[in-house]
């Protein structure tokens, strides 16, 4: 149905509404994962991951198993996790340390951290064959198209794409201000990863994250139970953790459209341009000592003052520069995601930051946490709601204007009000660009 027919997958991103089929189809996610997913550039995983030489780190993204590995000179690259042999994964652990080599548990055969072949057992038996001119012979298969951004590893899988700055451009000034949080600009991954499998389409995820109107009503309980426990207490009194975090959830519909928002191309965008329920953090008067002696008073200003709601960087990652938190969104299937949530440690920054991030995670991001589980369950009540008869199509008109991106000319970033649904046609727009791509000469 939608194979070598890209005016069909365009047809299915209106101006102001999208079809259902973007969120149930197995082909489309099929060929999202043959083409979407390859032509933008994915997360692949953090520098701080994979310290010394050995360190790895393996991830599946857009269906094909990857491993990222520290080299001895420091650098990292990015390889098919497969034996040139017989294709055997060559690392099954999540995470690990291969020592010098990559060693195949099936046959043994052996490659360098680069990847190129060290040694394959009976060797005389290779000989007169055409093992060393085929592909079997060049050892593990590189991904070409790989980016490091202030430790963020980035790879893209098709040869032909964008290039990492022209496809990121301003919004990787997200990454920028959550490093230069660091007195000494580095972070390290702090407190493991939590992750969370969810039965629904990856986009139900994304669109959420730049939706500001559902926080009122979705997280109602806990709002309403953290007010009632916070209920006494004098407004400027010091709050614990957990209410610093758990309180601006319940803020009113003026606060979230006042809040702004940016869209930029590529269906990236910056929610909480002004303020956000981050920018009420209590103040830590040693750190901030820290960031002007590194960064001088002005640029610590800078940096301290923006805390966005979330920066996405569309289409896998997620970005809260405070709390030093990020969400990785891995698609499974056409109606199960894995997200990844990360807290990271400002070097040179009090512990106080660190927990500040964990502690956000497990309380809002966890499987278990009071937020989520709200989250959760309306993702999968949309994923079976969106079979219900009589409607095929999912609305997007909050804030609709026609002609906002400009018909047929290169988008602009645009400023907007933060409960405009215009960050999620952004989205939207960009998907049908990057999953029709490379599909015209097949038409």
């Amino acid at each position: 149905m939608y194979r070598d027919h890209p005016e069909r997958i365009r047809a299915l991103v209106q101006e102001d509404r999208v079809h259902r089929d973007l969120y149930l189809s197995e082909e489309l996610f099929g060929l999202e994962q043959e083409q979407f997913f390859a032509n933008t550039w994915q997360f692949m995983g953090h520098a701080s991951q994979v310290p010394g030489a050995g360190d790895y780190v393996a991830q599946e993204i857009a269906g094909r198993p990857l491993v990222m590995v520290r080299q001895a000179d420091g650098s990292i690259r990015v390889l098919a996790n497969r034996c040139a042999h017989k294709g055997t994964q060559l690392v099954s652990d999540p995470c690990g340390n291969t020592g010098k080599f990559f060693r195949c548990p099936y046959h043994a055969w052996t490659y360098r951290l680069d990847g190129s072949p060290l040694a394959v057992p009976i060797k005389a038996g290779y000989e007169g064959t055409r093992m060393a001119q085929c592909e079997s012979g060049q050892g593990m298969a590189p991904v070409r198209h790989v980016a490091v951004h202030r430790d963020f590893v980035f790879v893209r899988l098709a040869d032909e794409g964008p290039a990492f700055e022209d496809y990121f451009g301003e919004v990787l000034r997200a990454i920028d201000n959550m490093v230069d949080r660091s007195p000494q600009g580095r972070l390290a991954v702090a407190g493991g990863v939590l992750r969370n499998v969810i039965q629904c389409n990856w986009k139900m995820y994304l669109e959420n994250i730049n939706d500001t109107v559902h926080p009122l009503s979705t997280h109602e309980s806990a709002t309403r139970a953290a007010q009632a426990l916070w209920a006494g207490h004098a407004p400027d009194e010091p709050k614990p953790m957990a209410m610093e975090q758990i309180l601006p959830f319940g803020a009113g519909y003026e606060f979230f459209d006042q809040m702004g928002a940016r869209v930029l191309p590529h269906g990236h965008s910056v929610l909480g341009t002004r303020f956000s329920i981050h920018s009420g953090y209590a103040q830590v008067p040693e750190y901030e000592a820290a960031m002007r002696e590194a960064h001088g008073d002005e640029r610590a200003a800078e940096i301290l003052q923006r805390s966005p709601q979330n920066a996405v960087l569309f289409p896998s990652l997620s970005v809260k520069g405070s709390p030093q938190a990020i969400r990785v969104i891995r698609p499974l299937a056409a109606d199960r995601t894995l997200v990844e949530a990360w807290a990271f440690r400002a070097e040179g920054a009090p512990e106080l930051l660190a927990q500040r991030s964990m502690n956000y995670n497990r309380l809002v991001f966890s499987p278990m946490s009071v937020v989520a589980h709200d989250d959760v369950h309306l993702f999968e009540s949309i994923q079976r709601g969106l079979r219900a008869p009589g409607n095929e199509w999912v609305s997007l008109h909050r804030g609709h204007r026609s002609g906002e991106f400009g018909g047929d000319q290169p988008q602009q970033a645009q400023d907007t009000n933060g409960t405009n649904e215009l960050l999620m046609r952004n989205q939207f727009r960009a998907w049908a660009q990057f999953m029709t791509l490379h599909m015209e000469a097949a038409a």
